[in-house]
């Protein structure tokens, strides 16, 4: 260790020595590693000064909990107690039921906001949530809001909805049998579509809100709920804040099924056309692309073959790539238009989505329409967006209509964000392939990291219904994902400049925020360029999020919101799935304890909010 800490003139030194920081957190660093040149004096300076500030450890109990009264010391020590105790965690829906008839609804409510609730969410409404934004901020920490109100339903009735919402299209995928075998075909044809058992899509979900399908008018709904948050992040922050938006709310999740289905049809189609390449190298030149299809007996010379090729070469560089489908937000291009393959026993040009009605045609447009209008509006009021990430059997829709929307918004700074979980083995590979097009396209790529919140569904599905399981297979492996995708958008930023790029890393891990800090150092990114900022969940890792943003880093905090009865199903399950997070979250505990006695034993016994 003290090998590869020589030349490291760094306060930070000793700290390694002394082993608080582990060897994840310093792998950025060796002896003989490049040097990275600050773009200015000032950045050097503003980058030494909050490094210098920064307890690495995350120990300093004084400074992470400055924000909080001795009050709400108590209230985070009893909360996350609870949370630990994992026979009150299995039975938190029944003990609230029964708390809700004993005490009544005004009791019941106001017991809940000075405990569960009031520790994790941050009000009712907008107008609650303005004063804990502009809290957050006095002590160096941003926000992003989270309507987190969800249906509360059983899973019997959340099953029927997501069957009864099936859409009659299908994904017709004959044409392409003769160069993409029976077996790929059919596997993907059963991973994108509606399994009864997998209805719930709550099941084996960790904190992420569920939407299912409860019309058009209640899409338009929380359309404007989503603009209703912009609306507090504005009047709160300015234009520092991001609100988090699921595409699920917008529309009818079948129709991103099926559409999801048709880019991973055509993903195989290409990459037998490209013979097996990645995503980011499957192109093929003018020249390349005919003597592919001669090959295979296509007749070249066609009307045909010369608008696929015209369709899939969308910047006219003569190369055909995946990326080529770029009608996704065109209102007037209907879906059943947009994924057209070309079928090697005719040559003629069929479409993968069949059998759409005209009323699915219009909700997959309303559907466009809402998230385009949500978008706008953020970047009116100087709001960025976040679009999370979903399933994976949907995230390939969500995914392309983000980066559709990437390339429409983020001409000139990074107005709209996608979400990259880590703990799928595809995500270093498919985030790759979204920096490739934004650095030929020349607009600003902005990333959200996490680590994932699908883990345990996903698994289950894939063992179920017989394809091969997405995620890494175990932690240490999503951390190197982590890691590898973190220092790959660094890359990005020393290619294309600190203007083009820029990435969240959302995680309450340590390690990696601390090797997220330590990156920062390494290629001289100062907090003020706008190129990585760090997030945790409101009510969790505060030691982490104050401690950073009192030494100057830009990180925030993901404030869930909404009417008491309203978001307990929400908190219901994050209890339940975080549970045994929290039962280990005994530094948090431990740290919370230690400042409560310094207070108490210097004097600070007066509940009251430092300043």
């Amino acid at each position: 260790m003290q090998s590869a800490l020589i030349g490291l003139n760094f306060p930070l030194q000793r700290r390694f020595l002394s082993g608080v920081l582990t060897t994840s957190a310093s792998r950025c660093y060796s002896s003989d590693v490049k040097k990275y040149e600050c773009t200015s004096a000032e950045h050097k300076k503003e980058l030494d000064d909050c490094y210098n500030r920064l307890d690495l450890s995350f120990e300093n109990t004084k400074e992470a909990f400055k924000s909080k009264s001795n009050t709400e010391l108590v209230r985070a020590l009893v909360v996350l107690r609870l949370c630990g105790v994992q026979t009150l965690v299995n039975q938190n829906q029944m003990i609230l039921s029964t708390m809700r008839r004993v005490l009544g609804k005004n009791l019941f409510k106001k017991t809940l906001k000075n405990t569960f609730y009031g520790h994790f969410v941050a009000g009712e409404t907008e107008e609650e949530v303005r004063p804990v934004v502009g809290k957050l901020r006095n002590y160096g920490v941003k926000s992003i809001l989270d309507y987190s109100v969800e249906a509360d339903i059983s899973s019997q009735e959340a099953t029927d909805k997501t069957v009864k919402g099936t859409s009659e299209a299908t994904v017709k995928p004959a044409a392409m049998t003769p160069v993409v075998d029976a077996k790929t075909l059919e596997t993907t044809r059963e991973r994108y579509t509606v399994h009864q058992e997998f209805g719930d899509r709550r099941q084996g979900v960790a904190s992420a809100r569920t939407y299912f399908y409860e019309g058009e008018e209640q899409c338009d709904k929380n359309r404007d709920i989503f603009k209703d948050s912009i609306n507090a992040v504005a009047s709160a922050t300015g234009n520092e804040g991001f609100v988090a938006v699921k595409v699920t709310a917008l529309g009818r999740p079948q129709l991103l099924l099926k559409l999801s289905e048709a880019i991973v049809q055509t993903q195989n189609f290409f990459k037998a056309l490209t013979g097996g390449m990645t995503l980011q190298e499957g192109r093929l030149t003018a020249q390349e692309f005919t003597k592919r299809l001669n090959d295979l007996g296509v007749k070249t010379d066609t009307d045909a073959v010369k608008k696929f090729f015209n369709e899939v070469d969308f910047d006219s560089d003569g190369i055909v790539d995946l990326h080529g489908w770029n009608h996704i937000l065109d209102d007037h291009v209907k879906l059943g238009q947009l994924f057209q393959v070309l079928n090697i026993k005719t040559g003629a040009l069929e479409p993968l989505i069949q059998n759409l009605s005209n009323e699915e045609e219009q909700e997959f447009r309303n559907m466009v329409r809402r998230t385009l209008d949500v978008a706008e509006y953020a970047i009116s009021k100087g709001v960025r967006i976040m679009v999370d990430a979903e399933q994976t059997y949907l995230q390939p829709a969500i995914s392309k209509i983000t980066i559709e929307m990437m390339k429409k918004y983020n001409k000139t700074r990074g107005n709209v964000f996608n979400t990259y979980q880590a703990y799928l083995k595809q995500t270093l590979q498919n985030m790759e392939a979204d920096m490739q097009v934004a650095r030929r396209e020349g607009w600003h790529f902005g990333a959200k990291l996490v680590r994932g919140a699908y883990m345990e569904q996903e698994r289950a599905r894939a063992q179920a219904i017989g394809y091969e399981d997405p995620v890494n297979p175990d932690f240490q492996a999503t951390t190197k994902m982590y890691e590898s995708c973190l220092t790959r958008i660094a890359d990005e930023v020393d290619r294309r400049g600190r203007t083009n790029v820029s990435v969240m890393v959302a995680s309450h891990n340590e390690d990696t925020v601390r090797f997220a800090v330590n990156l920062m150092k390494e290629r001289c990114i100062a907090p003020s360029e706008r190129v990585m900022c760090m997030a945790q969940l409101y009510g969790m890792c505060d030691q982490v999020s104050f401690s950073l943003g009192q030494a100057g880093f830009s990180v925030y905090k993901y404030l869930p919101y909404g009417p008491v009865e309203e978001v307990l199903p929400y908190l219901s399950r994050r209890a339940l799935e975080n549970g045994s997070v929290l039962k280990k979250a005994n530094k948090e505990r431990d740290l919370l304890w230690k400042e409560l006695k310094r207070r108490i034993s210097s004097g600070e016994f007066k509940a009251k909010t430092h300043s």
